[in-house]
């Protein structure tokens, strides 16, 4: 089986004409295909909104009682519902899902080390044979950024990390493209300038951009799970523009490639 994880954030969904473009574009995406969402910014407005203000940290969330509360209310619930029912508008039979349902991602609470992140999970197992039951069956898995521990205890999980272990897993028995899509054409040297886009990053050169301080905050967990995709079996990985979407499908070269040493598109 060939199988398309495809991961869009915030900063898409919090922008409804931008989210209709991108779940029309994804309805059209050819073959067997998961969807991976965020929802940061959204849960942001409803925390502050509720006097729960946000705490991030090389971009990502810590997250306390309170807003392990709010993003699973927004994350697990009012986004997730919404883009189910859009997909099924647009002919796309789709299941919303947290880690809980099904036991689909078992995750472990962080250790405490330098950081103490909260009620934030690592993802330890992906039940894959409910994955393709699904996948089987024509139904589009539609994964929020919450998964348990299976004692109870949900955990706020970054939706990258979601997205690379769901690649990662199936990759052991099926061919596995895995999609970034965000607001931004894709990795940029300068992320106020669209034109600065880097076409092809390695090990090496994202090491090199790092160090000066020209990669930073949210890219750097996208670009680690993408590697981490990478060295685990992963066919192949992009990085771009939600509405590059299906270009970046037929090998286009739209956005950024991520790759382990060399070029090699598909």
């Amino acid at each position: 089986m060939h199988i398309n994880v495809i991961k869009i954030g915030g900063n898409v969904i919090d922008y409804p004409q931008k989210l209709e473009e991108f779940l029309f574009l994804f309805s059209r995406f050819p073959g067997k295909k998961i969807l991976v969402h965020g929802g940061g910014i959204m849960a942001t407005k409803f925390g502050e909104s509720m006097g729960v203000m946000p705490k991030m940290v090389d971009g990502r969330r810590i997250t306390d009682a309170d807003t392990l509360d709010i993003v699973t209310m927004v994350y697990a619930g009012l986004i997730n519902k919404q883009i189910v029912a859009k997909l099924q508008g647009l002919n796309q039979n789709a299941l919303g899902l947290s880690g809980a349902d099904g036991n689909s991602i078992l995750s472990k609470k962080r250790e405490v080390k330098t950081i103490d992140y909260g009620f934030v999970g690592d993802v330890i197992n992906i039940n894959t044979q409910l994955i393709e039951t699904l996948l089987d069956e024509q139904i589009t898995p539609v994964f929020s950024a919450i998964t348990h521990d299976k004692h109870g205890q949900l955990l706020n999980t970054n939706a990258d990390s979601i997205a690379s272990e769901l690649a990662t897993s199936l990759s052991k028995n099926h061919k596995v493209n895995l999609y970034f899509c965000f607001n931004k054409p894709g990795v940029l040297i300068d992320e106020h300038n669209d034109n600065s886009i880097i076409p092809l990053i390695n090990e090496e050169i994202y090491g090199e951009l790092k160090k000066e301080q020209l990669i930073h905050s949210g890219m750097i967990p996208k670009l680690e799970n993408a590697f981490a995709a990478l060295n685990k079996g992963v066919n192949h990985v992009w990085i771009g523009k939600a509405e590059n979407l299906l270009l970046a499908s037929k090998g286009k070269l739209s956005g950024t490639i991520i790759e382990k040493h060399k070029y090699d598109l598909y």
